[in-house]
Order: structure tokens, then sequence, then C-alpha cells
């Protein structure tokens, strides 16, 4: 049974990679709807509202047929737009006596991942893009996390620095004490954090990932309605990415898809053996941490406040409010200074 859907933000969103969907059709969950991903003989991809119209059976216990997808129990077929092709119990030659048409999903494929438009109607543009993702001179893998947390929960959490000093202690970042000069700026989509002089001592990751001098370059940015990225640049021409893309499953569920890339000079291939296991453990830190958040906020959610050194938080909150309500979201061009203590 579905549980009831809610209200996300018009966009693009990952429903798996590539090679998780093959031709037997899929259930996957949505914003709390219960959705079957099918790929057609021709490789055309479908995405309907997994419930056949005839008696609410699961077309995702069915099976492909051409270019339809059956379900297993009168064998009515649907088409990747939703549209009703088949009734077998009715003679060859009759015509289908009932319009029926199926919530459908425009749908595409992109860096190895399926993607689908959440919004009405076909999708303005096409899906984000990974930055270097298999490009080469790079290195690249992928995390598929799932979060008992919801997207802004998650994307604030992706994007905050302060938690990390507590969370990842001496893993990710130190408790120094030291001012760090921030910058935020609103962009026309989304907003970023700029950091100077940020302090890299007592952290297994740069202690082994970076270099011991020059300046480390690192930007934080929010791409509305679902997307998080991260920077670090050195001068040695170094380079790590980290995007994820957040997909709600439900009102307090998150399925995040995470591509960390990064340029090492050759040593690439020898960095991933430990940066993505270590990566692996970090991002459980943080599951551990949001499942510990959301297991304290009860049915209704408590208020939250913020202090300056919250410097994307709003900011996502903001976009994301005015996505949903369709009203125009924060200006671009808005900067403002912050110190925060790291």
């Amino acid at each position: 049974m579905n549980l009831p859907d809610f209200h996300v933000p018009a966009g693009w969103y990952i429903l798996c990679r590539s090679r998780q969907l093959r031709q037997k059709p899929r259930r996957f969950m949505h914003a709390g709807l219960a959705l079957v991903a099918f790929r057609t003989d021709h490789g055309k991809i479908g995405i309907l509202e997994d419930r056949c119209a005839h008696r609410a059976v699961p077309l995702s216990a069915g099976k492909v047929c051409a270019d339809t997808v059956e379900c297993p129990y009168h064998g009515w077929q649907y088409d990747c737009e939703g549209k009703l092709a088949t009734v077998p119990a009715l003679a060859p030659s009759a015509a289908i006596p009932i319009q029926v048409q199926l919530r459908s999903w425009c749908a595409c494929e992109a860096d190895g991942f399926v993607w689908f438009w959440s919004g009405q109607g076909e999708a303005s543009a096409a899906p984000p893009v990974f930055p270097h993702y298999g490009a080469p001179g790079w290195t690249s893998f992928v995390m598929q996390t799932r979060f008992g947390a919801p997207v802004d929960a998650c994307l604030e959490n992706f994007l905050d620095c302060p938690h990390a000093t507590f969370v990842h202690k001496y893993w990710f970042r130190a408790p120094t004490k030291k001012a760090v000069k921030a910058t935020v700026t609103t962009l026309a989509d989304g907003a970023q954090a700029e950091f100077f002089e940020e302090p890299r001592k007592q952290s297994v990751v740069w202690y082994l990932l970076a270099p011991r001098h020059g300046k480390m370059q690192h930007t934080d940015r929010f791409i509305a309605p679902n997307t998080s990225r991260v920077d670090y640049v050195f001068p040695s021409g170094l380079h790590y990415i980290i995007t994820s893309v957040c997909t709600p499953l439900s009102a307090r569920e998150t399925l995040v898809h995470t591509v960390i890339s990064f340029r090492f000079k050759g040593l690439g291939w020898l960095v991933r053996l430990f940066f993505e296991p270590l990566s692996r453990w970090i991002i459980r830190q943080d599951v551990q941490m949001l499942a510990l958040q959301q297991s304290n906020l009860g049915p209704a959610a408590p208020s939250m406040h913020s202090t300056d050194a919250d410097l994307l938080g709003p900011h996502i909150i903001a976009w994301r409010k005015a996505m949903l309500n369709n009203t125009a979201p924060p200006a671009a061009g808005h900067q403002r200074d912050v110190d925060i203590y790291l």
C-alpha cells in the first residue's frame, strides 16, 4: 500500500543507477508514492505509478512485454506514458472501451544514473551533471546512502562545517578554535559559502590526502532544489569534488547518491583504496547523527534556532519553500561575510 505522498519541489531526481534497472520492472519509492520503473525491449525507460488501474495490483510484480509493462493479475498492459495499451480479456479487434491514463514521469539516463523529472509535464532542462565524473585524469566513485531524515536536513548536513569538528572529530576536522572567514553569496540557482584560511591540523583526511603546505580553496554550494557540491582545491592541482543528489523516499527518509571525483597526479587508483572506505565511514557517522536527530523530533517538528554560523541552512529552507509555493526565491548577488570558529 502506498503511503500518502507529499509535495516536493520540481526538479531532476535520481531513481537509481542505470545498471540497477534492467528489463524486469522494479518498485521504487518517491515522496511516499510507489513507482514502477521498467526498460522496454528498445531501451526506453518508463516510470509509472505502481498500481494497475483495474484492480490495483502492483505493476512491479509483472513483466515487460516489448514496449509495455504487464500487470500480473489480468494482463493489462501500459506504455511508457502510462496509457492503457492492451486488455487481453477483450477481443483483439475490439477497441478499449475506457480511457485509462496512469500517472507517469519523464525519465532519462545521464552519468550512469536513471533520472526522473518530478514536475508536471516535460522537463525544462537536462539533469545536472557530476563535475569531472569519468573524465581523463580524474578518479571517481559512487556512494548510495539511505538517510532516515528529510532532504532539507541532509543538504544542510552536507554543507555544514561546524558539525564536522564533533561528528567527524579527528577524522575530517579537529576543534582548533581558530577563526575562519567565510563569504556567503546568493546565486541564481541557490547559494554558496567560500572559506578562507581554514585549519587542516589533526585531521586524518587532510594529513594523508593533502599537501602539508599551501592554501586550500574550499567552497560549499547548494544547488536548488536537491543538490550539494563541495570543492577543495590546492595549488598543486589536487582537487576534490563531492556532489550529492537527494531523492525523498518519504517525509523523513532520503536516498542520497554521492559522486566523489578527485585529481591526484596519476595516483588516483591508489588514493581511492583508502579514500573510498574512509568516505563511507564518515557518511555513516552522518547517517547515525541525523537518525538521532529525527528520533528526537516526534510527530510535530519543534522550532529550531539558527545563528550566523549556520551559513547555508536558511538558504536551503528558503529556496525549497519558494519552489514549493511557486514564489520568488532569494535574489542572487547578495553577499555577507561571517567569522566562524572551527
